[in-house]
């Protein structure tokens, strides 16, 4: 690999797990005790479960990202653009469930992100599919995300 290109994997590898921590920082204190306080829904993992997956899922965007970014597509500008909106979306999903609790924001979020990612590999998919395989953990995730943060928000609303 020429050193350019490992600089540039390592630019979106590492620039995607930092949004991933700061959203984590972002979102408050202690996460398991606001988690573990609530009602979950059939088929809940642990709290410990969550960083771990999102550390994986954050490099393997990043690595989807960076394919694109090589690609000689005249479409990489607006995949990219794509990837960075959802990479937003998904920044907020912490911050309004654990820092403001609102767990009907995070429904809305969570929706949203899904939404985007299907249309990010959608996109990446013309350009470059192995772009867009390396998302299906992400994209099958947020699905998983998406059923829990609905369950959640369901069994606590009257809390």
């Amino acid at each position: 690999m020429k050193k350019e290109n490992l600089k540039a994997l390592l630019f979106f590898v590492i620039g995607t797990e930092l949004i991933g921590g700061l959203s984590g920082l972002l979102s408050g204190g202690n996460f398991s005790a606001f988690y573990n306080s609530l009602i979950q829904p059939p088929l809940a993992p642990p709290g410990w479960l969550f960083p771990v997956m999102w550390t994986i899922l954050y490099a393997l965007m990043g690595i989807s990202a960076y394919q694109i970014y090589i690609s000689k597509n005249d479409e990489k500008t607006n995949a990219l653009t794509l990837y960075g909106i959802q990479l937003a979306i998904n920044f907020l999903w912490s911050i309004v469930f654990f820092r403001f609790k609102s767990l009907s924001g995070a429904v809305f979020v969570i929706i949203l992100l899904l939404f985007l990612i299907i249309l990010m590999m959608i996109k990446f998919k013309k350009i470059r599919k192995s772009a867009a395989l390396i998302n299906i953990p992400y994209l099958l995730w947020t699905a998983y995300a998406s059923y829990l943060t609905i369950g959640i928000y369901l069994l606590n609303r009257n809390l």
